[in-house]
């Protein structure tokens, strides 16, 4: 399907749906919302979405779109065609790209520096979240790991803060559906670590 400003808006409000509100699934409604050629003309932004239009096809406007979304960069679209916009996108694609390389890596740092990354103490983040928040490993490792483990319900009846905590939750849920990767290998991967460093 060609990419036009219309088709980037209606892209534009699934994503933003997805990961704004809990009872919106992109997957599950196949994208599917309900805005109409009419909102779009009358949408004050509609040059942004143009813009965007011409510059991606559909498959690569998504992945920009969720790698804003990631970094609450994605409010309002103005916001993301700026340089800052790009740069969300162009390092989510470095992460993409060399996802092996870093989830390998992050397990190895998380192994080496806690016992158990998962534990919730006392009600407190767990290392593996705190390390995320920080910046330190990837979300993407963290959303592969439940993916295989299945950690989040647990950590959700233990993290005692309800005001932080919720929002990562959500984007957690919300990103591992997009998250492409080979779970045979990851999962070969986490086990051999474990093994490694039991």
């Amino acid at each position: 399907m060609e990419n036009t400003g219309f088709e980037a808006y209606k892209l534009y409000t699934a994503i933003k749906l997805h990961f704004t509100s809990e009872s919106y699934d992109f997957f599950k409604y196949n994208s599917r919302t309900n805005v109409s050629q009419s909102t779009f003309l009358n949408n004050k932004s509609k040059y942004q979405f143009y813009k965007l239009s011409r510059k991606y096809d559909l498959e690569e406007l998504k992945n920009f779109y969720v790698a804003n979304f990631l970094v609450g960069n994605g409010i309002w679209v103005g916001d993301m065609i700026t340089s800052e916009g790009n740069d969300n996108f162009t390092k989510w694609k470095k992460r993409i790209e060399s996802l092996t390389y870093t989830f390998e890596n992050d397990i190895i740092g998380l192994f080496e520096s806690s016992g158990n990354c998962l534990h919730v103490d006392n009600g407190n983040y767990p290392v593996l979240l705190r390390e995320v928040m920080q910046g330190i490993v990837s979300l993407e490792t963290l959303c592969i790991m439940d993916d295989i483990m299945n950690f989040l319900p647990m950590w959700s009846k233990k993290i005692e803060d309800d005001i932080i905590w919720p929002d990562w939750e959500m984007k957690i849920l919300k990103y591992k559906p997009f998250l492409h990767y080979d779970k045979v290998k990851f999962k070969a991967i986490l086990k051999e670590k474990i093994k490694e460093y039991a």
